[in-house]
């Protein structure tokens, strides 16, 4: 077998060339045998079909790979995502062509899981207004009697979806002692309620929850799925928790639900359009969190990311089915299989 080539997006770099993310370890693809790699810069912000000339893999982190990102010479089997995300990968293109595409949830179950906690203890004890009160001198700090936070126990923590993340949530979330209820009409029953979690219809889980997360991949189906109808079905005391995409939730109508107190507030780790213009709206309201897309990013979180990565990347040129495939039909690719027949 020719050397297996694997190429990492540039924005694995700092603009200095510097590594970007030293916790992610290239040393077993330095180690591997018959093995090269090089880092292959986006051009504003999309690989380049040219520039993947030759390679058998692609991990990719930010930037997108659409049908233009094609190679012609029709070796690349592999694009490996830096996450769970996969709506900035062409996946239908990457099927036609016999191109499997994979993820990591094993990398960022509780990274993620973990935010949504913090979120929650954030938003119900008011951290970040009181941090501000603080900050304002005597005479704002004697404002805390105006803040008063919301207790946990008996509270109901919602969820669009109970995959990955959504389950590693109501784990974590156990000794809270809130009551658990989701919308998910692809789970089974038996492992929702092994979690201790009532499966409800969508109306149900909107008007019900008084912390409503959302952990739910980025589909037609799922675009705003929360919008200006469901947000007015909500308690006026309720949270919503979005570390999913942005584009599930209409920003539009959140942000007028949040001025007009149609429900208490919110926690964004993601927008639409990321990163939000400086003029948004949104971003002068006292009763949202906001952080930039990066809530769950840890040492351990990216390390485990790129382990998973670099794993399933190692076990296409060892000739196996990368375990986290988005499609799993592309094993059957004619392509697909003649690359792994003829692996070492």
């Amino acid at each position: 077998m020719e050397t297996f080539r694997v190429a990492l997006s540039g924005d694995f770099k700092k603009a200095d060339g510097t590594v970007a993310f030293p916790m992610f370890d290239l040393s077993k693809l330095d180690n591997e045998p018959n093995l090269e790699w090089e880092y292959v810069d986006p051009v504003e912000g999309r690989m380049e079909a040219s520039s993947l000339v030759g390679f058998d893999a692609l991990i990719l982190l930010a930037a997108s790979f659409d049908k233009n990102s094609l190679p012609d010479d029709g070796r690349l089997r592999l694009i490996a995502r830096f996450g769970v995300g996969y709506d900035s990968v062409d996946i239908e293109a990457c099927s036609l062509a016999g191109i499997g595409v994979v993820i990591t949830p094993d990398g960022v179950r509780r990274p993620v899981a973990t935010s949504i906690l913090g979120f929650i203890l954030a938003l119900s004890g008011k951290m970040f207004v009181k941090d501000k009160l603080v900050r304002g001198g005597p005479t704002k700090f004697n404002e805390r009697g105006n803040y008063m936070g919301v207790g946990l126990v008996d509270r109901i923590l919602g969820s669009i979806g109970i995959g990955n993340i959504g389950a590693e949530m109501f784990k974590l979330c156990r000794p809270l002692d809130m009551s658990f209820i989701a919308y998910d009409p692809y789970t089974d029953p038996r492992d929702a309620a092994g979690l201790g979690v009532k499966l409800v219809d969508l109306e149900t889980v909107f008007k019900t929850s008084d912390f409503l997360a959302l952990n739910t991949p980025l589909t037609p189906e799922t675009k705003h799925i929360v919008n200006a109808a469901s947000l007015s079905s909500m308690k006026a005391t309720a949270y919503l928790i979005n570390t999913s995409r942005g584009p599930i939730v209409d920003q539009l109508a959140l942000t007028e639900a949040l001025k007009n107190k149609i429900i208490a507030g919110a926690a964004l780790d993601v927008f639409d359009p990321e990163p939000p213009h400086v003029d948004d709206p949104i971003l002068g309201l006292d009763n949202v969190i906001l952080t930039p897309h990066s809530i769950c990013w840890t040492d351990q979180c990216f390390a485990n990311i790129g382990a998973s990565d670099i794993e399933q990347v190692l076990d296409l040129k060892l000739g196996k089915v990368p375990v986290h495939l988005v499609d799993p039909s592309v094993k059957e690719h004619q392509a697909f299989q003649h690359f792994l027949k003829n692996s070492t």
